[in-house]
């Protein structure tokens, strides 16, 4: 792989990671946010992929695919079972509702605007989440300048990217009121972590990759129980409604 073909194609997988990172603050479609997620995971793959590829580095192509299955595959998958779960007749999205007039009978799409399907009422609005956004993008990149100058490679000048993609992350993780809607933000957070250890030292150990990715799988599926057990208790997940049930 040439050296240009490199960068290029670097510079085109950490432009997509961080434009999932936007999209994921953008929308409030759940099953979007999932969707999403998964092209994200795609893209932290194809950075590892392209890292090790250049460096010859197998063993770090072997993390790429595991990273790919995981966070492209195995954890949205898992999302999309609880999102599934949660979806019914009176959300829009059930299998009977294809086709069907949601004003014909309003008592049975109580749920099409503020079901589990759509995150409604989020703490920050979508306008002034994405100024925010370019904030911290922007914050990332004068942080990461030190860092940058220390070491100037294709990988290195990529960092802030990673760091960015953190911040969103935490961002999405606080502003947001449906339980897999933070979820998705923890995830793009861990996203960002790992494109982080990846631009900054060039990967990491395959043992150290797969360590961590089977925490973070062991925290999605308490997650994914977690909030299927909130739903049969309480109905919903927006975790305003369950304060306010501790407040009384």
């Amino acid at each position: 792989m040439s050296h240009g073909v490199y960068v290029q194609l670097l510079d085109l997988a950490c432009g997509a990671f961080l434009l999932c990172a936007v999209v994921v603050l953008w929308r409030r479609e759940l099953a979007v946010l999932v969707r999403v997620l998964a092209v994200q995971g795609a893209a932290l793959a194809a950075i590892a992929a392209v890292l090790g590829w250049h460096e010859r580095r197998w063993g770090l192509l072997a993390v790429a695919a595991g990273v790919g299955v995981l966070r492209a595959g195995v954890l949205p998958y898992l999302l999309r079972r609880a999102l599934d779960a949660g979806a019914g007749p009176g959300d829009g999205t059930g299998p009977g509702d294809a086709g069907r007039d949601p004003y014909a009978n309003p008592s049975s799409y109580y749920r099409l605007d503020g079901g589990e399907g759509r995150e409604t009422r989020p703490v920050v609005n979508v306008a002034a989440s994405l100024v925010a956004a370019a904030v911290l993008v922007l914050l990332a990149y004068a942080v990461a300048r030190p860092l940058v100058a220390l070491h100037p490679t294709p990988a290195t000048r990529a960092l802030p990217v990673g760091l960015a993609v953190v911040l969103v992350g935490f961002l999405v993780l606080v502003a947001r009121r449906r339980a897999l809607a933070q979820v998705v933000g923890f995830l793009t957070l861990d996203n960002g972590i790992t494109a982080t250890a990846f631009l900054a030292a060039s990967g990491v150990p395959p043992i150290v990759e797969l360590g961590v990715s089977f925490d973070v799988l062991l925290a999605v599926l308490v997650l994914y129980v977690l909030t299927a057990r909130m739903r049969t208790a309480f109905g919903g997940t927006d975790l305003d409604d369950l304060r306010e049930l501790s407040d009384r």
